[in-house]
């Protein structure tokens, strides 16, 4: 069984205390977002637990625990872009999150997390240029240290534009090879 701890919440942000106790006590109960009333209880036993994936902005609230779950295989997602307090702000600055990714990468191993640089968008300093500096900036920073990176780029959905109106999506046409220099996609 894989257990998927990052669709609702950053738990290991946010709820890494809470997810350890349950980790401790060998099952977690998760109540269906649609249906309030349907509540699955389900075995964190490391028998049946094949893989716990992780989706995080912020890795370091969750290195102390490291000890409780070595029994698991783990798959990490951090992911890592440039923007500031104004965009993000609780997420801690990218130089410091690079270097808990490179902490947590010395304890699982480079297969066994990821970097995400998402979602990518245009808006005030955040230009195509920013990005291609920033990006390359962070891969520098992470690399050895893992061996996978997705990019994706930010869905103008209505709540999104209501939220955050000056926000641009990243056109086919600003991207280009001379902007990405022969980064493949």
């Amino acid at each position: 069984m894989i257990i998927n701890t990052g669709m609702r919440t950053d738990i290991p942000a946010f709820y890494g205390e809470w997810f350890i106790n349950r980790i401790k006590e060998g099952y977690v109960l998760v109540r269906n977002p649609y249906n309030p009333n349907q509540i699955t209880r389900y075995n964190l036993n490391p028998q049946v637990v094949d893989l716990i994936g992780f989706c995080t902005k912020n890795p370091k609230p969750m290195l102390r625990y490291m000890e409780y779950l070595q029994p698991y295989g783990q798959y990490w997602f951090v992911t890592i872009t440039p923007y500031g307090k104004e965009i993000e702000p609780l997420v801690p600055d990218w130089r410091n999150v690079t270097d808990d990714f490179i902490r947590l990468s010395r304890i699982v191993g480079v297969d066994s997390i990821g970097w995400r640089y998402d979602p990518m968008f245009i808006y005030d300093t955040y230009t195509i240029e920013r990005h291609l500096h920033d990006f390359e900036e962070i891969a520098s920073r992470l690399k050895g240290y893992t061996n996978t990176c997705v990019i994706s780029f930010i869905d103008l959905y209505s709540k999104v534009m209501h939220n955050f109106p000056e926000v641009k999506s990243v056109s086919q046409s600003s991207l280009t090879i001379t902007y990405w220099r022969g980064w493949i996609w």
